[in-house]
């Protein structure tokens, strides 16, 4: 089994469903992702509310589900095809990498900063600078390489023990 193409493949159907999540959340309410948004966005609207803070609990649920199930699906899948613990690590921690790499280059640069669309815009906050602020979202990225490092060796050495 080629370990690299199957964990591309993984990390790839993870970014579809990641895409269909976001659709679906800036379909509800694109505020319940506030606490991502840049500083200068988020001082310039209301705090959520707490039907909001609600929101967030429940759409995070399926996002972490998926940030840790595909890992863990590439990581047993290699286990099961009989691969070495380095190798179950590398394929858990590049499942991560290509969602943290397509949301970073996709999502966050291409979407987010430099086409802006109105659908990700809060309302009063059309212009702001913090909506062009690509190194915020580089730090994210550094942040969720870092986060995979650390899941990808809990994940593998608990597929390779059981």
């Amino acid at each position: 089994m080629n370990f690299l193409t199957m964990t591309i493949g993984y990390g790839l159907a993870a970014c579809v469903l990641l895409v269909v999540w976001l659709f679906l959340l800036g379909q509800t309410n694109p505020r319940i992702m506030l606490q991502d948004y840049p500083r200068d966005v988020q001082a310039a609207v209301p705090p959520k509310t707490a039907q909001e803070r609600r929101q967030t609990v429940y759409w995070a649920i399926p996002l972490f589900l998926l940030f840790l199930g595909f890992p863990v699906a590439a990581a047993l899948t290699a286990e099961a095809a009989g691969a070495d613990i380095l190798t179950i690590a590398l394929c858990a921690f590049g499942v991560g990498v290509v969602i943290n790499l397509f949301d970073l280059l996709i999502l966050d640069w291409l979407l987010f900063c430099t086409w802006t669309p109105h659908f990700v815009v809060l309302p009063g906050t059309e212009g702001m600078a913090g909506y062009k602020d690509y190194g915020q979202h580089f730090r994210g990225f550094l942040t969720g390489t870092v986060i995979s490092a650390a899941l990808s060796a809990i994940i593998s050495g608990a597929v390779y023990v059981i």
